[in-house]
């Protein structure tokens, strides 16, 4: 696994987001148990303390449950591609374990509608669509725009090219290249029915049912820098977030 020393953030919390990653990424299917206490305390030099909270974190929210004197297991899927969200970090790796394919390659164009969302001054964006593909099969269609000045940093990738195929999503590409980082992403969910584009890139009827989210990014002084429109069919994807309450 990955030094824990490269994330920020509270131990156990970094040691969950690795497992996490580990287990999106096939690690532990077919009843492969994950490793002890004892062990990923070692490997992560961390505190048994700390591993055992960050199993609590998995159990509570479903990833994975524990037998005693067995050991911890990944929870079934039912063959939806499953992914945790809650932080910025957990959306950028969405890519470990899937592949982007683009299908309409990151351009110019003008579109009102997404300039109003980007909060711009003129209706000019760049707008890139690709669906993204899990052990084959594809579970989302995303067309994301951006602000001209945003897009420049990304705009000559060969990945967000004609035909381009990647594990890199368009947020983790632009993160490392940006002047503020990104701080926060808005987010808004509801159920919309596939129109013909959506169906043909899903590979599911027009009018099937599908989960839309669209995500606004912002950075650390508030400018908005992308904007994403995902449609997730529902029978291969399971979004899950967990909520905390807050402490005084």
């Amino acid at each position: 696994m990955a030094d824990r020393r490269q994330g920020t953030g509270p131990a156990h919390q970094l040691v969950s987001r690795e497992l996490r990653a580990a287990i999106a990424a096939g690690n532990y299917r077919n009843g492969v148990s994950l490793p002890t206490e004892a062990e990923l305390a070692r490997q992560h030099g961390v505190s048994r303390q700390t591993v055992r909270r960050a199993f609590q974190d998995l159990v509570a929210d479903g990833t994975v449950y524990r037998v005693p004197g067995r050991g911890t297991f990944v929870t079934e899927s039912g063959g939806r591609y499953l992914r945790h969200h809650g932080s910025i970090e957990d959306l950028m790796n969405l890519s470990s374990d899937t592949t982007m394919e683009v299908l309409t390659p990151l351009r110019r164009r003008v579109d009102t509608a997404a300039a109003g969302r980007l909060r711009l001054d003129s209706d000019v964006v760049y707008t890139v669509t690709f669906r993204r593909i899990h052990e084959g099969v594809p579970f989302v269609l995303t067309t994301v725009h951006l602000p001209e000045h945003i897009a420049r940093h990304i705009v000559d990738r060969t990945e967000l090219g004609v035909g381009g195929r990647s594990s890199h999503t368009v947020i983790g590409l632009l993160e490392p290249r940006l002047t503020n980082p990104i701080l926060e992403a808005a987010q808004s969910i509801t159920v919309s029915a596939a129109d013909t584009e959506t169906a043909a890139a899903l590979d599911c009827e027009p009018g099937h049912p599908t989960l839309r989210v669209d995500r606004l990014y912002s950075d650390t002084t508030g400018q908005v820098v992308d904007l994403s429109i995902s449609h997730f069919l529902p029978e291969h994807y399971t979004y899950r977030v967990t909520l905390r309450r807050s402490t005084p």
